[in-house]
């Protein structure tokens, strides 16, 4: 009997599946932008509702069949507002792009102006110019505008940034939209210094919270919507320890064009078992999030502290290297963020390549950057806390700066994961953070 090749296909991509979820219970995950969800919220993103349409808003489906869907879908809208301190919560987006888009679309005009980070300067490329393919620019087609940036410090500079609004009004140039936040995100972004001033030209501010949602909902990083922000956009898979997806907040004068924008304007499906996931995402926040952000912000001081007393350029020092979950650190000391990052995949540390403020003007790319960033929120819902940062900082030492073979420290990063195979913060831990889950 011959062998079917799509049998051979199909198992190899189960094989695949397992090999990861292995590799990954043996690695040290430092992705900033990722973290690992708890067994309650894997249930809910395989039932029924995956297969599922809803499209509307609860009470006003297109579809019949959506009873439970609408109950669940007004608990997450509750939640969400709860956790947020929000009047109006849309939960539909299916990624914190689309919810940028929702807010692009609902506030904007294409040809209007939006001020912004650079990506240097931390920006995402969803807030990028359209010559770069960023969102903003190429889908919606706003011209981007870029806050200026204090280095030193890490974060958007006020004073510079007040006197470049006044000279785009001069020029007839005023930005429609202020974003805040960013990709690589240090420190809080200065919502409050400017919020005021930017009202006073009629610009609507948006905080995007993508890698900063689970420290807001501890109270931990900074409170934007009480700050002056307008509207705050997410992800949910971040610091936020949901599956991958969208929010949008805001008040109630911003409901009918946020609803009208997601649909029918970005969304058919919303992938409705992710968005029972965001639910018992938000349900966990609201009962471990305090403790859990409050943990991410001592692991990540203790992660930047401990690379600086081994020698590495970490940027932010004069403000304490960090206060969020994140860690930037420069490594053209030692060779460039593509190459580092491809030697400590070999000893299964997973971080990911950084541009920095400075590579642009000298000519680096984000192949070759200057730079590598560190995320400690995967780590921290593994249990780890401040005594493992500094062991990691070792291990990345021995291999960035003594140049030890990565693959010779493989057994010590595995015995070192060993006991941290359970997610924290959460009601429910019985399912291993990363065990497989054979259905077949």
């Amino acid at each position: 009997m011959v062998k079917s090749k799509n049998k051979e296909s199909y198992n190899k991509i189960f094989s695949k599946l397992k090999d990861h979820h292995k590799w990954f219970e043996n690695s040290i995950p430092l992705i900033a932008s990722e973290n690992v969800p708890s067994p309650a919220v894997r249930e809910a993103i395989i039932s029924d509702f995956g297969n599922r349409y809803a499209e509307g808003w609860p009470g006003e489906r297109v579809y019949a069949g959506c009873i439970y869907i609408d109950e669940v879908e007004t608990e997450c809208m509750k939640l969400a507002k709860k956790l947020y301190k929000a009047k109006f919560a849309d939960v539909r987006p299916v990624s914190g792009v689309v919810a940028n888009l929702a807010i692009y679309s609902a506030f904007s005009d294409p040809g209007d102006i939006m001020l912004a980070p650079s990506i240097p300067a931390g920006g995402h490329i969803s807030h990028g110019k359209k010559e770069h393919s960023g969102t903003a620019g190429l889908v919606h087609g706003l011209e981007i505008e870029f806050y200026p940036f204090d280095a030193e410090e890490m974060t958007i500079d006020v004073d510079k940034s007040k006197a470049k609004i006044k000279e785009l009004e001069k020029s007839g140039r005023l930005p429609k939209l202020a974003m805040f936040g960013g990709s690589l995100f240090l420190f809080p972004h200065p919502v409050k210094e400017l919020a005021d001033f930017l009202k006073s030209y009629d610009i609507h501010i948006n905080y995007d919270a993508a890698h900063v949602a689970g420290l807001i909902a501890g109270g931990k990083f900074q409170d934007p919507l009480r700050e002056g922000a307008d509207t705050m956009t997410m992800s949910t898979h971040k610091t936020l320890f949901g599956p991958q997806g969208g929010l949008v907040l805001g008040s109630k004068d911003h409901e009918e064009p946020i609803k009208k924008a997601m649909f029918p304007g970005l969304t058919s499906s919303h992938h409705i078992h992710h968005m029972a996931g965001k639910a018992i995402a938000f349900a966990e926040a609201l009962e471990f999030g305090k403790d859990y952000a409050n943990q991410i912000l001592k692991n990540a001081k203790a992660l930047g502290e401990e690379l600086n007393n081994l020698g590495f350029r970490v940027l932010g020092e004069s403000r304490g290297f960090t206060k969020s979950h994140q860690i930037a650190v420069n490594v053209l000391d030692y060779s460039d963020g593509g190459k580092v990052e491809a030697e400590l995949e070999k000893a299964n540390i997973i971080v990911n390549r950084q541009l920095i403020p400075g590579d642009i003007k000298a000519g680096r790319n984000y192949f070759h950057p200057g730079g590598i960033r560190l995320g400690v929120s995967e780590l921290t819902r593994l249990g780890m806390k401040k005594g493992e940062m500094k062991q990691i900082a070792n291990f990345i030492k021995e291999i960035v700066i003594e140049k030890k073979d990565p693959k010779k420290l493989l057994s010590k990063v595995k015995a070192f994961r060993k006991n941290y195979q359970k997610v924290h913060y959460c009601f429910d831990n019985k399912l291993g953070a990363y065990e497989y889950v054979k259905l077949r």
